[in-house]
């Protein structure tokens, strides 16, 4: 039985400081162990079969095959193909496979571009063997929202009259390709999961690095230079021509498919009749299917050039792969996709390293979904990242480009299957923390925005797996707010940030900021009013001046809140907790200094509810119940709010008062409690897993 939800978190969180979903240390994707399920099936002499992604139509998936082509699939072994199945043929080359009939030419031209670059494709693709060792099982390793995976799948492929139906290798004895694309077919819910996508998602996924789109309609005056340096450098390049009227992938007559992705597999300045000429060298991930323009294989401009560049470049074979002029490129092409381990090729520097942190964040409803800055009364709500910015060290200095910083923001996936992940419209912008708010401690509040300066905000808000953008920031502070578009919508995402000068970032909710004198303080009484209730007390206690949660739970319903509790008010087991927090005496009961002391916490925490219920609906939504935690004087980050919305909320996202008071009582006790324990003592857990775990359990 796995570990409890929070617990698991708490589990990962601790294995990703400790290195583990790195490349040297990938996570076991569905929880599959390479190396034991191969020992298991060499000790039993048995063929591997992956019972997490059967070889039957739930991993084909829906809508890719008509219902009669489904009954005639048979999943094959290698071995049962061919004579001597081979894992690869004299090394790996883009020219090894063509497209099969799933839709996943972005995935297939980023393989190709993977074909360049032996160290990232031998960290995908590790060395394996069909041999006297086989058992029909192999692993390939992938980039995920953070962490490298390691995925285990069986050699069973698709096949309808014994031939694959998806990825096919040129030489029928070569598997490699196909093994390849099942096993992210794996990864992403089945072979229909891939259906339609752009090269950069699968770029990344190869190589965990950042990931840069440039629009062709509107190219930058360096594209040519830019190209150059990603070519020369360990990068991916990948780009998509226009969907034309329909969704097919329409071949024009100069021979470009419409809607379809391709891989830059090259780029060359030739002199040509005395002039130079920038080209651009594709690759049509069908196999085959070319460019019929200027410097095509067959044009006649390549009679222009001298002999060596000819016999260098021209490769007259429809094998998918051509050159044409830059200016072409940007006329027939719409975008171009470039990924990297690391931008150095942006201003040709390879002295200073860009420097890299991740940051995983959550956007909930009601808590930290504060939606885009056409919302200015909830923005404030969303996450906040402080990052302070130092000078460039000397050596940098000169060489540094126009922009110095890279922000991505990727939103991650709630669901198993990629086709049903519907991704919002994401962005993020940039503000200046000026001197004066230099001291604040904890999120800013909405005042902050209305007075600082913006210095960046992304383009549009793009409903696309991941945004970027790079700006030029001065050494100094600033706060990355990423958000949705539409305040209240619910994802998770993973903000990555690249700067060449030292930085130092942290998410800003470690406490929410507020001016001095909100919080509302425990109302003392006067001695009138404690000697009323000790009088109620002994009046209610029994011979021992005591009360037990059965006793405490008549008491708050029938005279302390009568009148008050919308929701039924407070169960047995909520009285045996508050027992439990205010029982200093370990008796099981609360004497009459302990019950009096939670009837005061009671008081306060109603006050505070119904001062911050705004709505006057005697419950509080998810905004009400920030402003009641800050008015309760409480410091809670982003997480603890989202887990306490959780917890304690209905699930009409609203809160009653007996939850609100129970939640509250629960957290400033432990809180004390933690603070007591942690002096001088070596606790095990963190302080935040320690309040996560007591306030969520």
């Amino acid at each position: 039985m796995p570990p409890p939800g929070v617990c698991m978190n708490i589990i990962n969180a601790r294995h990703l400081k400790d290195g583990y979903g790195t490349i040297t240390n990938p996570q076991k994707f569905l929880d599959q162990d390479f190396e034991q399920l191969k020992q298991y099936c060499l000790i039993k002499q048995v063929r591997y079969i992956d019972d997490m992604f059967p070889p039957d139509v739930r991993s084909i998936g829906s809508g890719l095959l008509e219902a009669k082509d489904l009954q005639r699939v048979v999943w094959l072994r290698p071995h049962k193909m061919v004579l001597n199945p081979i894992f690869e043929v004299d090394g790996v080359s883009r020219f090894d496979f063509g497209q099969g009939m799933v839709g996943n030419c972005w995935f297939l031209a980023s393989i190709g571009a993977l074909t360049f670059q032996n160290y990232i494709l031998n960290q995908v693709v590790p060395h394996q063997k069909i041999d006297e060792q086989y058992c029909g099982i192999f692993h390939f390793r992938f980039w995920r929202f953070g962490k490298w995976v390691d995925v285990v799948i069986d050699d069973k492929l698709p096949t309808i009259d014994g031939r694959l139906l998806f990825v096919r290798s040129k030489n029928p004895t070569e598997f490699w390709p196909a093994l390849l694309e099942k096993a992210y077919a794996k990864v992403c819910g089945s072979y229909s999961d891939m259906n339609a996508g752009t090269p950069s998602e699968a770029m990344v996924d190869f190589t965990g690095g950042v990931h840069m789109n440039i629009d062709l309609t509107e190219p930058p005056a360096n594209l040519w230079e830019l190209m150059c340096r990603a070519d020369q450098s360990k990068s991916l390049m990948g780009c998509g021509t226009p969907q034309g009227a329909t969704s097919a992938n329409t071949v024009l007559p100069n021979g470009i498919v419409q809607g379809h992705a391709y891989t830059v597999t090259g780029v060359k300045q030739m002199m040509s009749q005395g002039q130079p000429v920038n080209l651009v060298r594709l690759w049509n991930p069908w196999g085959d299917g070319e460019w019929k323009g200027d410097w095509s294989d067959k044009s006649p401009l390549w009679q222009t050039v001298s002999p060596q560049e000819l016999q260098m470049c021209l490769f007259v074979a429809d094998d998918g792969e051509f050159w044409m002029t830059l200016e072409d490129f940007c006329k027939f092409y719409s975008d171009l996709d470039i990924c990297c381990l690391c931008p150095d090729f942006l201003d040709g520097s390879t002295t200073c390293h860009w420097k890299t942190s991740f940051y995983e964040g959550r956007w909930v409803a009601g808590t930290t979904a504060g939606g885009c800055m056409n919302n200015m009364n909830s923005f404030w709500t969303n996450p906040q990242y402080r990052v302070k910015i130092e000078e460039l060290l000397d050596e940098c200095s000169g060489k540094q480009g126009e922009k110095n910083m890279l922000v991505s923001l990727m939103q991650k996936p709630d669901k198993r299957n990629r086709r049903l992940v519907k991704n919002l419209h994401i962005g993020f912008s940039v503000f200046e923390v000026t001197e004066e708010n230099k001291a604040l401690k904890g999120k800013f509040p909405g005042s902050f925005f209305n007075v600082n300066r913006l210095v960046y905000t992304t383009k549009s808000f793009a409903n696309a797996r991941e945004v970027m953008g790079f700006v030029m920031l001065k050494p100094g502070e600033y706060l990355i707010v990423p958000s949705t578009f539409n305040p209240n919508e619910t994802a998770s995402f993973l903000l990555t940030i690249l700067s060449k000068a030292e930085t130092h970032v942290h998410e800003n909710s470690d406490g929410h900021y507020h001016e001095p004198g909100e919080a509302m303080v425990e109302d003392k009484g006067t001695e009138n009013e404690e000697n009323d209730k000790k009088t109620f007390f002994r009046q209610y206690s029994d011979k021992y001046e005591e009360v037990d949660a059965e006793q405490l739970q008549r008491l708050l319903n029938g005279n302390i809140l009568k009148g008050d509790l919308k929701s039924g008010g407070f169960s047995i087991d909520a009285c045996r907790s508050m027992v439990a927090l205010m029982d200093t005496s370990i008796t099981g009961k609360l004497n009459g200094e302990e019950f009096i002391r939670l009837w005061k916490k009671v008081e306060t925490y109603k006050d505070i509810f119904s001062v911050t219920d705004a709505s006057k609906t005697g419950t509080l939504s998810l905004s009400e119940l920030r402003n009641a935690i800050i008015a309760s004087g409480i410091r809670v980050s982003d997480d603890m709010l989202n887990l306490l919305a959780l917890r304690y909320g209905a699930s009409s996202g609203h809160i009653s008062l007996e939850s609100f008071i129970s939640m509250i009582l629960r957290f400033d006790c432990m809180s004390q409690i933690f603070g007591q324990l942690s002096n001088g003592m070596n606790m095990t857990l963190r302080e935040p897993e320690w309040m996560y775990l007591s306030m969520y359990t």
